[in-house]
C-alpha cells in the first residue's frame, strides 16, 4: 500500500501543477484585502458642520460665510463646531445680526459636508458623525464578528462538503454581500452585509491555504502560506490606487467585488478538490483522477499499479472544540498561541484601520504600510527555515515588539510631540507594523 506522500513524490512535489495551483489560490487574497481594509476609504470622514438652512428663510441672500458666522458657534481653536449650532429662533435677520444667538443645540436638520466634487462615503450618506460616529467602529467590529463565525463555520463546512465547495461558497458570499454593500439604503443593511463579508473572508483564507499546502511537500508549506499572504499585501497596495481614482464609495465598492463573478466562474471549472478530503471520504476514483491530472501537467507518469495501491485514510472520529482543552499538550499550545494571535491581531488591525489618523496623505500612507508587509513576510520565511518557529517568535516578541514599545517611552512628552507629530510617529508605526507581520507568519 502507498500513501499520498509517496504519490506526491512520484508526480513531483512542487512542479508546474503546484505552481499554477498556488497562483490560482493567491487571487482571492486580493479581494480579501479589499473587504478587510476597504472601509478605510469607503468610510472616509470629511469636514462637516450642522445644516443651518433655517436662517435662509430670514435672509435668502446671505453668503455661505455669513450663514456660518450667524448660526455656528466657534470652539477654543477658532474653528466652527462640527456637532453644535445656535438654536433656531423666530427673529428677523436684523435682530440676529445685531444681538446674535446665545443658546446652542445639537444638529437638528442633518449636516453639511465639505467633500470634493463627486466624492462621497457611507459616512456622509448615512450621517455617521457626532452622536452617530460610533456606527463606523461598530460596523468594523461586526465584520470581525463575522470573521469569527466564519472561522468556526467554514471549517465544519469544509469537513462535510469538501474544501473546493467551501472556497466556492466563500467567494459567492463575498461577491453577493460585497456588491450588496454598494446598494445599502442605510447603515443597518450595510452592517449585515459586512458581517457576511467577514464570514466569507475566513472561509477563503482557511481553505485556500490548506489546499495549497497539501499539494506540496512539508518543507514548502511555509513558502505557500507566505506567497498567499504576499498577494494579500499586493491587494492592500492596489487598494489606495483604486480609491484615489474613484471617489464615489458605491462605485468603488462595485469595482472591488464585481470581478469576483469572473473569478467564481473560472474556479468552478479549474479548482481541484482537496485530495486528502477525498481520501477521508473513500472516493478513490476521484483521488486517482486528480493525481493523474497533476502528473500530466507536471510531465510525470504514475503507474496504474501505484494508484491502485493508494491507501484511503478513512473517516476519523468527529470531535469538537472541547477536545482541545481535554489534552494537556493541546491545551497549553492553544492558550499560548491564542494569546499571541490576540496580541498580533490587535496591533495589526489597530494600525491598518487607523491609517487616516496619522496626519499624512492617507493614500500614500496605506501604500507604504502595505508595501512594508512584503519584506516582513519574506524575512520571516528565512527565519523559520533557519531558526524554527519557537525561537523566531520569542525573539521578535521580545526584541521587536518590546523594543518598539520601549522606544516610544524614551521620549519626554514635549520632545515626543515635537518629533512625532508627523515623521517620528510614522516611523514608530512602521516599526510596529514590520514586526507584527513577521509574527503573523511565525504564528501560522
Amino acid at each position: 500500500m502507498s500513501n499520498f506522500s509517496h504519490i506526491l513524490k512520484e508526480i513531483e512535489e512542487f512542479g508546474l501543477f503546484q505552481k499554477c495551483l498556488l497562483l490560482v489560490l493567491c487571487i482571492p487574497s486580493i479581494f480579501m484585502a479589499f473587504s478587510l481594509i476597504g472601509q478605510v476609504f469607503t468610510g472616509l470622514s470629511f469636514p462637516h458642520h450642522c445644516n443651518t438652512d433655517w436662517i435662509l428663510t430670514r435672509g435668502p441672500n446671505l453668503t455661505y460665510e455669513q450663514q456660518r458666522n450667524l448660526t455656528l458657534p466657534v470652539n477654543k481653536d477658532g474653528r466652527f463646531e462640527s456637532c453644535e449650532m445656535f438654536t433656531p429662533v423666530d427673529l428677523d435677520l436684523e435682530t440676529i445680526e445685531a444681538y446674535g444667538i446665545n443658546s446652542t443645540t445639537k444638529c437638528t436638520e442633518g449636516w453639511d459636508y465639505e467633500t470634493p466634487i463627486g466624492a462621497s462615503s457611507f459616512v456622509t450618506e448615512f450621517d455617521l458623525v457626532c452622536d452617530r460616529s460610533s456606527f463606523l467602529a461598530t460596523s468594523q467590529s461586526i465584520f470581525m464578528a463575522g470573521y469569527l463565525v466564519g472561522s468556526l463555520m467554514f471549517g465544519a463546512v469544509a469537513d462535510r462538503f469538501g474544501r473546493r465547495f467551501a472556497v466556492l461558497l466563500s467567494l459567492l458570499l463575498l461577491m453577493l454581500f460585497g456588491v450588496g454593500n454598494a446598494f445599502s439604503p442605510h447603515i443597518y443593511v450595510y452592517m449585515v452585509c459586512n458581517f457576511f463579508c467577514g464570514c466569507s473572508n475566513a472561509g477563503i483564507v482557511i481553505n485556500t491555504v490548506v489546499i495549497g499546502v497539501e499539494w506540496t511537500d512539508r518543507a514548502r508549506s511555509a513558502l505557500c502560506t507566505v506567497i498567499i499572504l504576499i498577494f494579500n499585501s499586493l491587494g492592500l497596495m492596489l487598494l489606495p490606487g483604486l480609491a484615489f481614482c474613484i471617489h464615489n464609495w458605491r462605485i468603488l465598492q462595485l469595482v472591488f467585488f464585481s470581478p469576483l463573478l469572473l473569478l467564481l466562474g473560472t474556479y468552478y471549472f479549474i479548482l481541484p478538490e482537496s485530495v486528502r478530503w477525498l481520501m477521508t471520504q473513500g472516493r478513490k476514483e476521484e483521488v486517482q483522477k486528480e493525481v493523474q491530472k497533476a502528473a500530466r501537467i507536471n510531465g510525470r507518469r504514475v503507474t496504474d499499479d501505484l494508484l491502485d495501491k493508494l491507501e484511503m485514510e478513512g473517516k476519523s472520529r468527529r470531535g469538537n472544540m472541547l477536545d482541545i482543552f481535554r489534552t494537556a499538550y493541546l491545551r497549553k499550545r492553544t492558550l499560548i498561541m491564542g494569546f499571541n494571535w490576540f496580541a498580533v491581531s490587535l496591533l495589526y488591525y489597530g494600525l491598518s484601520l487607523n491609517v487616516g489618523s496619522f496626519g499624512l496623505n492617507i493614500y500614500l500612507t496605506q501604500f507604504i504600510f502595505s508595501a512594508v508587509e512584503i519584506p516582513a513576510y519574506l524575512g520571516s520565511l528565512f527565519l523559520i527555515q533557519h531558526f524554527g518557529r519557537r525561537k523566531s517568535q520569542a525573539g521578535f516578541l521580545l526584541c521587536g515588539g518590546g523594543a518598539a514599545c520601549l522606544v516610544s517611552l524614551t521620549f519626554p512628552n514635549g520632545i515626543y510631540k515635537s518629533l512625532s507629530t508627523k515623521t517620528y510617529k510614522i516611523v514608530i508605526e512602521f516599526l510596529f507594523k514590520f514586526t507584527n507581520n513577521y509574527l503573523i507568519i511565525i504564528c501560522l
